[in-house]
Order: structure tokens, then sequence, then C-alpha cells
């Protein structure tokens, strides 16, 4: 299932129950490498020493938001370019395309389904290299 561009997710989650399973499913089934972080503080200092290939980031979280996280990652030389996937429960059309034009790639509804998880951030990854990506990072 592993693409071998993807290797390496930042899954930014602030509830402790979900990064466990999401960390869990994206391991387990996905085989991917993933690093948990509870928050966008967090995630800021451990993005460079992780160096992902994509970074899965919780809209709704205390403090630093989702937006806001993003916002700061592509203020850093090493979150510039790299894919950001949004999850949350808020997927109608207007909130989507607003998630997308703050630069989110994509975004995975809340709850997801732990069988399906690494699927579906496996398909975004996949539609972002059939597009050619734009960034030299992961671009296929």
């Amino acid at each position: 299932m592993k693409d071998p561009g993807l290797q390496r997710i930042l899954f930014v989650e602030d509830d402790p129950d979900i990064q466990m399973v999401g960390k869990m499913a994206l391991e387990a089934i996905g085989g991917f490498t993933v690093l948990a972080c509870g928050s966008g503080t967090e995630a800021l200092t451990c993005l460079g020493d992780f160096s992902p290939d994509l970074v899965l980031l919780d809209v709704m979280m205390p403090g630093m938001d989702g937006p806001a996280t993003l916002e700061a990652l592509r203020r850093t030389p090493a979150g510039r370019d790299l894919p950001i996937v949004f999850m949350t429960a808020r997927v109608q059309a207007q909130e989507v395309a607003a998630y997308r034009a703050m630069g989110a790639e994509d975004v995975i509804a809340k709850p997801f389904d732990p069988m399906s998880l690494a699927q579906q951030v496996q398909s975004v990854w996949d539609a972002l290299k059939s597009r050619g990506g734009g960034a030299p990072r992961w671009s296929g």
C-alpha cells in the first residue's frame, strides 16, 4: 500500500484517543512512520528533526488551531512546501473550499474510519503526484 515517496507523517491532534487510534491505523495498516503531536506548537518544534513528507492536521485545537498552525508551518523552511491535510468534522463544501484556500491540500472528515485512514491519506498523496505536486520535496 505504501508509496515509497510517502513514508513519514506528522499527525497533529489534541485529543489523545484520536491521536492514538490515528497513529496506530497509519502505522499498522499503512506502514507509515508517524510522529504524533498534541498541539500546533509541538508540531512546529518537531518539524525539522522529523522531516515529514506530509502533515495531517486537526482543525480545531486549543491555543494554536489548525489554520494558525498551517500559517506558522508555511513560514518555516521545512514547512513551506509541505503538503498539509486538514482533519475536521466541519466538511461542508464552503468549509472545505476555505481550508483549501488557506493552503490545505485536502480535508479528511472526522470521525474517520481507522481501517481506511491510511488509504485516504495515500489517495491524497497520489492525487498530488498525479497533478505534478508543485513542490520539489514531494513531487513525483
